[in-house]
């Protein structure tokens, strides 16, 4: 960093570094802001990495009020008298920092900020109750990891008035779970650290649909693109997009001009992500274009697969990918977590697949099933598919 020239610490003088309270100590009470336009870069913040090499989406100053209208729908029309939020996520993600943090500190609403060495369902619950939380930002992994804890309901007094959760879709059973535990309808909403908060649900405006992650946020303009870059008619698979100029998409790739320029189809920035729209808006999120899995002529999002999986009473977490077939292209696969007390085997593994089998269509059953003690996670707690795509693969090259 040749351009650096300062180093605060907060913790006092250390090597290399300044007194934070001491240099303020000798600034003047009154200062005169530098005049910035909407879009000068403002800060840099990276990928989460799960699709490749974190990549550093430079933000203008017009960032933040972007992020308004998605924040206060996903929280049911935030602020309210009353509201102070949460969210497990890391400030170095956008997750943490413009979808909580600046938000909530634009609308004066006290953030309560606490840095878990280990998330817990049990920790998190008694973090609500212990602070009073009414908001907060979980993402689906997180609320994987509570729903696990039995009847939470019951042993701890939870008095939520908004959950909003993003990074990954969630399904039925989750939703209805909220309901139960919390009494409230979980928000979802989508975006990248490219260009966030830009479809979202909102119980207190619309009843939530799940499977379905929302509608555009006012102020957005999306449309699902097929591979040549043009609109494809409601109820079609394809791309989704959105349009230039937009108030908080990201100005470029830092110093990557080629990932830049690769991001966009003339005025449309493609996000990655397949979905489908319905005539009135609605967005279904189908996948990841890669983790999208083509088995026996049909395309097949994991999210579905991964939220009838949660359905099952022994399942903790699950993983679904396509592993290379030579008849079907791909097959289902599942990597599963199990919940404390049950032990993989033959018989388990039968029992899940049945589970799918009779909720899910027939081509979409997981034809195998790998039971493992975790799966691998971004630092913001999204499944790396990846990872286990490769690992997929790597099992059809082993000798048998």
């Amino acid at each position: 960093l040749p351009d650096l020239k300062h180093v605060l610490c907060i913790d006092g003088a250390v090597r290399g570094c300044r007194d934070l309270a001491a240099a303020l100590e000798t600034q003047p009470a009154e200062f005169t802001p530098v005049d910035t336009a909407a879009d000068d870069p403002a800060l840099i913040i990276y990928t989460s990495g799960t699709t490749g090499q974190p990549k550093g989406a430079l933000h203008a100053h017009r960032v933040l009020l972007g992020h308004l209208p998605g924040v206060e729908m996903s929280h049911d029309l935030l602020p309210q008298p009353g509201d102070r939020i949460w969210t497990p996520a890391d400030w170095a993600w956008i997750g943490g920092l413009l979808d909580v943090l600046m938000p909530a500190l634009h609308h004066g609403v006290p953030v309560v900020a606490r840095r878990f060495e280990k998330f817990s369902g049990e920790a998190a619950f008694q973090l609500i109750q212990d602070f009073e939380i009414r908001n907060a930002f979980l993402p689906p992994t997180a609320l994987k990891i509570m729903r696990a804890v039995p009847e939470p309901e019951k042993r701890w007094r939870l008095a939520m008035r908004s959950i909003a959760s993003g990074g990954e879709t969630l399904g039925a059973e989750l939703i209805e779970w909220g309901r139960r535990v919390f009494g409230l309808t979980i928000n979802e909403f989508y975006g990248q650290t490219e260009c966030n908060m830009i479809v979202s649900s909102c119980a207190r405006l619309m009843p939530a649909r799940p499977g379905i992650m929302g509608r555009a946020v006012p102020g957005h303009r999306l449309a699902i693109l097929d591979h040549e870059g043009v609109a494809v008619q409601a109820g079609t698979i394809g791309t989704i997009a959105v349009r230039r100029p937009d108030p908080v998409m990201f100005l470029e790739y830092w110093r990557n001009p080629e990932a830049t320029a690769a991001k966009f189809a003339g005025d449309w920035l493609l996000t990655g992500d397949t979905g489908v729209m319905d005539d009135a808006g609605w967005i279904r999120f189908v996948g990841r274009d890669d983790d999208i899995i083509t088995s026996a002529g049909y395309r097949i999002g994991p999210g579905e697969i991964e939220d009838c999986l949660l359905g099952h009473p022994a399942v903790r977490l699950a993983g679904v990918v396509g592993k290379p077939d030579p008849e079907r292209t791909e097959i289902v696969k599942a990597y599963v977590v199990l919940r404390e007390g049950h032990a993989p085997g033959e018989a388990l593994a039968r029992d899940i697949q049945a589970h799918v089998k009779t909720r899910l269509a027939a081509h979409e059953y997981p034809r195998e099933i790998a039971f493992v003690s975790e799966l691998p996670m971004t630092t913001t707690g999204k499944i790396i598919r990846r990872a286990l795509r490769e690992q997929a693969a790597a099992e059809m090259r082993r000798p048998r």
